[in-house]
C-alpha cells in the first residue's frame, strides 16, 4: 500500500504535489495557510467570509451561475473549506477535464470579481449558518469546548466568526484579505488521480501569473490551562458535553501514541467508551474520542449527548474510562486498534480527494510529506507501555476540560466531577 508523490515549485513560490492514480477522475485542490487563528478579533470570520465570495463571479464567470455551471456542465463537484489554520477549494472532475479543473481554481480563488451585491446577500447567508450551528447542540458544544480551551487566543476564536462582525464586514476588507494571504507562496496545489506527462506543463501555464512576495507571519499560542467547566443553557432535551483537555502540536514525537490512545479510548463501536456507555449501560446514542492537531498545540476531546438525568453518571463513566487508560491495555486492543488505522488508510487512498488532502495538509502545515510507509511504520511502533505513559502525562500536565449545552445550569455540580 504505497503512493508515489512528485513535488516541484513553481518559480512564483507555490508549491505542488503531484500524486497519480488508477482512477479515471482527479482532483485539484488549493490549500492557502491561512484559517481564523490569523485573524483579529475584529475581523474574525473574514477567511470563512472569503471562502463563500469566491464562486460568486470571476473575470471570466462573472456570475454564480456561470461559475457553477462551469463544473456541472461536466458532471464535477466542487467545495471550499475553512479551519483554524488554512483554507481549501478543490474540484473533483472526469481527468478529460482537467485543464478545466485547473483553470477553475485560479479563476475562484485568483480572479474572484467578490461583487458587492453578491457579498450582501452571502452575508445574510452566512448570519444563517451561524444560527444553524447554534442550533445544533452536538455542533454547539464542540464549538463551545474549543472556546473554553483556547479562550484567550485567536484559536478560540469561531471559524465562522460573530455576527456582529459578519454584518461589518466590506468588500474592503475581502479584498485586503486576498492580497495579504493569497500568495503563491502561502500556498500548496494538489493534484492526484488520472494525471499524465502534460499535467506538470500545464499547471506551470496556469498559475504562472500570479504572486507577489509574502511575508506575514503565523502566530503561536500560550495558553494557561486551567481547566474547568464552561456551561451553556439551551431549552433542548438532551444533555451534550465534551471533556478534554490539551496535547501537543502536529509533529509531535506521540502523535501516533496519541492516535492510538484515542481510538482505544473511543474512536469506534469496539472502543472502551462505546462498550461501557452505549452497550453496557444505553445511556448515550452517540460517543466518540478525536483528536485535533495544529502546527502548535492540540486537544483530546470525547464527545456525547444523554439523558439529562443520567449527566453526572456520564461523565463520571467518562472520566473513569480515561484515567483507566493509565493501566492494563491489551495487546489485541492495541493490535486491532493499529489495524483500524491501516485499514482506513487504505480506503482513503481508493479517493482522489483524500489523497490530495492527505499529502497536500502535510506539506503546507509541516513543511514536508509523509509517506504512506512512514505513517504505517508511525503507528507500528507504538507500544501499550507508550500509550498508558501518555496518559499519565496527559493528565498529570493538564486539567480537563467540560463543556456542556444543556437545559441544566448547576455549573458547581459538574465542577465537582472534572476538578
Amino acid at each position: 500500500m504505497n503512493l508515489t508523490c512528485q513535488q516541484l515549485t513553481l518559480p512564483n513560490g507555490l508549491k505542488v504535489v503531484l500524486t497519480p492514480m488508477p482512477t479515471e477522475s482527479v482532483t485539484v485542490s488549493l490549500l492557502v495557510r491561512v484559517g481564523s487563528r490569523d485573524e483579529t478579533a475584529k475581523l474574525n470570520g473574514i477567511s470563512h467570509f472569503f471562502e463563500h465570495m469566491v464562486f460568486k463571479g470571476t473575470k471570466k464567470w462573472p456570475t454564480p451561475m456561470a461559475v457553477n455551471r462551469m463544473i456541472d456542465s461536466v458532471g464535477g463537484v466542487f467545495n471550499a473549506m475553512t479551519s483554524q489554520e488554512h483554507t481549501g477549494f478543490w474540484v473533483k472532475i472526469a481527468k478529460t477535464h482537467l485543464p478545466l479543473a485547473l483553470d477553475f481554481v485560479n479563476q475562484t480563488v485568483f480572479h474572484s470579481l467578490l461583487p458587492q451585491a453578491e457579498l450582501e446577500k452571502e452575508r445574510g447567508v452566512i448570519l444563517e449558518e451561524i444560527k444553524m450551528f447554534e442550533d445544533n447542540p452536538m455542533r454547539h458544544v464542540y464549538d463551545q469546548f474549543v472556546s473554553q480551551v483556547y479562550s484567550s487566543t485567536a484559536l478560540g476564536r469561531p471559524i465562522i466568526g460573530l455576527p456582529e462582525n459578519i454584518k461589518k464586514m466590506t468588500r474592503s476588507h475581502l479584498v485586503n484579505h486576498l492580497q495579504s494571504w493569497y500568495q503563491p507562496q502561502n500556498m500548496v496545489l494538489t493534484v492526484a488521480g488520472g494525471l499524465d506527462r502534460e499535467t506538470e506543463k500545464l499547471i506551470g501555464s496556469v498559475f504562472a501569473d500570479t504572486g507577489k512576495d509574502f511575508n506575514l507571519k503565523h502566530g503561536s499560542v500560550k495558553l494557561a490551562d486551567k481547566g474547568g467547566v464552561k456551561l451553556v443553557k439551551k431549552d433542548i432535551q438532551q444533555f451534550h458535553f465534551c471533556l478534554g483537555l490539551t496535547t501537543f502540536e502536529r509533529i509531535h514525537p506521540d502523535r501516533y501514541v496519541l492516535g492510538l490512545l484515542s481510538l482505544i479510548l473511543g474512536g469506534n463501536t469496539s472502543s472502551r467508551l462505546w462498550n461501557e456507555i452505549r452497550e453496557k449501560r444505553g445511556l448515550v446514542y452517540y460517543i466518540h474520542a478525536g483528536i485535533d492537531s495544529y502546527f502548535d498545540t492540540g486537544y483530546l476531546v470525547v464527545r456525547a449527548g444523554c439523558d439529562v438525568n443520567r449527566a453526572e453518571e456520564a461523565i463520571k463513566i467518562t472520566v473513569g474510562q480515561l484515567q483507566k487508560m493509565t493501566g492494563k491495555i491489551t495487546d489485541q486492543e492495541l493490535a486491532e486498534a493499529k489495524e483500524y488505522i491501516k485499514g482506513h488508510l487504505a480506503l482513503s487512498l481508493e479517493d482522489s480527494q483524500e489523497v490530495a488532502d492527505l499529502f497536500g495538509e502535510d506539506l503546507l502545515i509541516e513543511g514536508k510529506t509523509k509517506t504512506i510507509r512512514e505513517i504505517i511504520a508511525g503507528v507500528e511502533a507504538v507500544t501499550t507501555k507508550q500509550v498508558q505513559a501518555l496518559t499519565k502525562k496527559l493528565l498529570a500536565d493538564n486539567q480537563l476540560h467540560l463543556t456542556v449545552v444543556s437545559p441544566l445550569a448547576d455549573e458547581a455540580k459538574f465542577a465537582k466531577l472534572v476538578m
